[in-house]
């Protein structure tokens, strides 16, 4: 038997039989389902579920802070007394993206090579990371915007305070239900 065999036969059609052959699958362990179950990328998707799960939400946190953070200017040259009860807007913006990296080190602990980690696997871990990411980075605007605002008016009429925390703790939720959700779809096994 040669090393190359012509992979066409007489009528210039594929021969997928010698095809096969000509590969030496059978000499290998691994076999055409293996490459469709664990094909060489697989593991890209699981990466790319770290990657989005740390980055989106530190997308969000670093614009709740920012934007929360100049409310806080602002409210400090009128009350400077306000300047330490307005910083928990930028203290949650910053539990956000805790939440991220939470998800970031489960998923980073089930990463293996392409014969040990599955296509399903990769896609579970990508929509984990990207449940967590796109929830953190609209929890990280609603509690910019809130906070932002909310200190300002705090300065004004300070029993707006306990009103301003509430709708934080709410906006803070969404980036926990994309928590919730990431870390059961971790826990998925679909090997």
């Amino acid at each position: 038997m040669d090393y190359y065999l012509p992979v066409f036969n007489e009528s210039n059609s594929l021969d997928v039989p010698r095809l096969i052959e000509s590969l030496k699958l059978k000499e290998t362990s691994t076999s055409p389902i293996m490459l469709d179950r664990y094909p060489p990328y697989s593991p890209f998707y699981g990466v790319m579920g770290v990657v989005f799960s740390s980055v989106l939400t530190s997308a969000g946190a670093a614009y709740g802070t920012a934007v929360s953070g100049t409310g806080i200017a602002a409210t400090a040259v009128m009350r400077p007394e306000l300047v330490m009860k307005s910083i928990i807007p930028v203290v949650m913006a910053g539990i956000i993206a805790i939440y991220g990296l939470v998800v970031s080190v489960l998923l980073s602990g089930e990463l293996a090579p392409a014969p040990k980690y599955s296509l399903p696997t990769g896609y579970v871990h990508l929509a984990a990371g990207l449940s967590v990411g796109f929830a953190g980075l609209a929890a990280g605007y609603a509690v910019g915007e809130v906070g932002e605002v909310g200190v300002r008016h705090i300065a004004l009429q300070p029993r707006l305070f306990i009103g301003m925390i509430l709708i934080l703790i709410f906006a803070e939720v969404l980036g926990l239900y994309g928590l919730i959700i990431g870390i059961y779809l971790y826990t998925v096994n679909i090997k």
